[in-house]
């Protein structure tokens, strides 16, 4: 038998996969892969035990493919499974240095917009002397705040985007709403990252990894019905050398025809685009044994 695949279940009828999730887990099914269960609303409040208990015990290997989980969250969860002879195949370390940006800056450092980033507890932004001296180290210019994980670009002008990191006032102001607006998901601490002009008609692509290699290319969920082609190879020394099993990659052509890293992710709480094939990926994720 292969991996298992655990999903989250839908919150009002938990025997059957999200509806965010259905349509994959019936792929998983479809091609013959075990298919379980989680309850994310009970791993998300902290009893991680009750939110493992419909998978049966000794399931042995298992990735999670679900919503987004903080670290602690992950944590918690590989030691619910662990107790029930199940093994979640990404380990928790390596979970933290593909989801949040600070365990996989420096390995894509070359290929992504220059960063820098200011630890700090939800609800907590950074001071203004804090933050005129990351603006400084970032060489100034115009930049874009997010936390560890998520940005707001949706609020791009109150929340995300700074003109011009040398008004200290201007980048304070977006970064408390950035804070504010993030509440308690604020995820590690605050980032600033240098602006790049991309080529927004292009698209973003979505490369999925597996142990190194490029399994499945797809659209960026954001953009589902714009699919760029950027070449494999030139990310795929970065990713071997990251060292973790499942990932994803997120690229966009800059204006003067760079292909350049725009995020970095653990696999298992990436989403694929609607319309995209999840069989391929599937099939080589069902394959995996041993964890990393």
């Amino acid at each position: 038998m292969g991996a298992t695949f655990m999903y989250c279940a839908d919150p009002l009828r938990p025997g059957r996969p999200d509806g965010h999730f259905a349509a994959e887990a019936r792929t998983a099914r479809d091609l013959g892969h075990p298919v379980v269960l989680i309850d994310h609303e009970a791993l998300t409040a902290g009893e991680a035990d009750l939110a493992v208990a419909r998978i049966p015990r000794g399931r042995g290997p298992a990735w999670y493919r679900g919503w987004m989980l903080t670290t602690g969250q992950y944590a918690a969860l590989s030691d619910a499974l662990a107790e029930r002879g199940v093994t979640l195949l990404t380990a928790p370390e390596s979970y933290r240095r593909a989801h949040e940006l600070p365990g996989w800056y420096e390995t894509f450092a070359p290929v992504t917009p220059r960063s820098v980033w200011l630890p700090s507890p939800p609800g907590t932004a950074p001071g203004g002397r804090e933050l005129a001296a990351a603006a400084t180290a970032l060489g100034g210019g115009p930049a874009v705040v997010k936390d560890y994980v998520k940005s707001r670009k949706h609020e791009w002008h109150e929340a995300c985007f700074v003109p011009d990191l040398a008004d200290t006032d201007h980048l304070t102001s977006v970064v408390r709403r950035f804070v504010e607006l993030q509440g308690d998901q604020l995820a590690g601490g605050v980032v600033l990252r240098a602006f790049e002009r991309f080529r927004t008609t292009a698209g973003e692509a979505r490369l999925w990894w597996v142990d190194g290699d490029p399994v499945l290319l797809t659209a960026h969920p954001d953009t589902p019905d714009l699919r760029p082609q950027p070449d494999p190879a030139s990310v795929r020394p970065r990713v071997t050398a990251l060292g973790c099993r499942f990932v994803t990659t997120d690229l966009a052509l800059r204006e003067d025809g760079v292909w350049r890293v725009v995020e970095v992710g653990d696999g298992q709480v990436s989403d694929l685009p609607r319309g995209a094939d999840a069989a391929p990926l599937l099939d080589r994720l069902a394959a995996g044994h041993g964890c990393g």
